[in-house]
């Protein structure tokens, strides 16, 4: 469906063009959505940064989220969190240790300065997509709160129960793609590479 993350991006600038020259504040969800979010923000002539959030995984299964936290600690819980055992004590047990990778990634991330303000902006988060939705519904409640002027959802690909569950924590969802057979993100890029911490950094610097 897509070649890559730049191909995918290429699409998505292609559907926020309305957004160019309005000085709009394009968010990425580290760390595979940097490189796209950096591309989308160099189309529309805004600002890049990141949002910081991480998923909480389940018990003896860390590729699903069962809930995600933002950099302010709040918490977000899928109902089905107990059916893979996670209970409140293992859950709080993750919490902290997410919020400890949030605090290093702010660390190295942005070290001479404060994450830009969001308030009174027009905010499009940036994923590479979406599966459960968890990181990106904590992104948008945390990034709510600031009060911007407009919220914006951009993915180039979700499951349609997941879009759903975000429509209503965003001003407007952009999405290319809502499969109804839906494994994993990477099954719908031909090249779906790791992105590290240092070329975040290096796309954050330049």
């Amino acid at each position: 469906m897509f070649h890559d993350r730049d191909d995918a991006a290429r699409q998505l600038a292609d559907k926020l063009i309305e957004y160019r020259g309005k000085n709009a504040l394009v968010l990425a969800i580290p760390r595979g959505a940097v490189p796209m979010a950096k591309l989308i923000a160099q189309r529309l002539e805004g600002e890049l940064d990141v949002v910081l959030v991480r998923k909480l995984r389940a018990p003896d299964q860390p590729e699903l989220a069962i809930g995600s936290v933002d950099e302010s600690g709040w918490t977000y819980i899928a109902d089905f969190a107990a059916v893979y055992g996670a209970d409140s004590r293992y859950i709080e047990s993750e919490k902290q240790a997410q919020l400890q990778t949030i605090r290093q990634r702010r660390a190295q991330y942005t070290p001479v300065r404060a994450p830009i303000d969001p308030a009174g902006r027009i905010v499009i988060v940036i994923d590479d997509g979406l599966a459960t939705g968890a990181t990106m519904i904590s992104a948008l409640h945390g990034l709510r709160a600031k009060r911007p002027a407009k919220l914006v959802c951009a993915v180039p690909v979700s499951p349609p129960e997941t879009l759903r569950k975000v429509r209503d924590l965003a001003d407007e969802v952009v999405c290319l793609e809502a499969p109804p057979y839906f494994q994993a993100v990477g099954q719908f890029y031909a090249h779906f590479y790791q992105v590290s911490d240092e070329e975040v950094m290096d796309m954050l610097k330049s």
